[in-house]
């Protein structure tokens, strides 16, 4: 299934791409996964990815902060070359990181602000991440409660939040143990042979 999944992420690439992308035209994209250290310690680890920042995005007033974000969802801002990887396996990557079948956070956080979403910036990256999104729901077999929305604005988050992981480790890891979240990653994506149905 991960096989067939590629194969359509590399033909829409193919499909709604112009003309390859420069070498060294660096991109950006905005992504929802609920904890922002967590969201940013995942993916800042793929091939291609050249930086990732943690903020807010998605709601209607100017500069949120950590303790008055309504609206917004703790989100990332991720730098990428697209010469490397296009922006449908980065927004592949990120669904692979999440559970996104829970529509009302991520594991232990819950509430408005840890719900799932992916930004999207213009039509092109709207068709793919919404071909992403089909694909992963055939691929789970259940419905995906992940948005995929328009344009935002990002707002960075505050400095001791960037970096968090790998700048608190012990405290870092302390929360992830204790919030389960690769145990239920593991169980969200884990397969029987031959990968028929969701693993239970």
């Amino acid at each position: 299934m991960r096989t067939q999944l590629f194969a359509a992420v590399a033909a829409a690439s193919l499909l709604f791409a112009n003309a390859a992308p420069a070498a060294g035209a660096l991109k950006t994209a905005i992504f929802a996964g609920g904890c922002f250290w967590s969201a940013e310690h995942d993916i800042e680890h793929t091939k291609g990815v050249t930086d990732v920042v943690v903020g807010y995005a998605g709601g209607t007033t100017k500069n949120p902060n950590y303790d008055h974000h309504d609206g917004f969802l703790e989100s990332i801002k991720v730098t990428y070359d697209p010469s490397v990887i296009s922006y449908a396996q980065l927004v592949d990557a990120f669904f692979h990181h999440i559970d996104p079948t829970d529509p009302s956070g991520q594991f232990c956080d819950q509430g408005p602000s840890y719900r799932t979403a992916v930004f999207t910036a213009d039509p092109q990256e709207k068709a793919e991440a919404e071909l992403i999104k089909s694909q992963v729901g055939q691929q789970l077999r259940m419905p995906i409660k992940t948005m995929i929305l328009g344009p935002t604005t990002f707002w960075m988050g505050e400095s001791y939040h960037q970096h968090y992981a790998e700048k608190n480790p012990g405290n870092y890891m302390a929360y992830r143990i204790g919030c389960g979240r690769d145990r239920s990653l593991k169980a969200v994506w884990a397969k029987p042979p031959g990968g028929n149905e969701r693993g239970r």
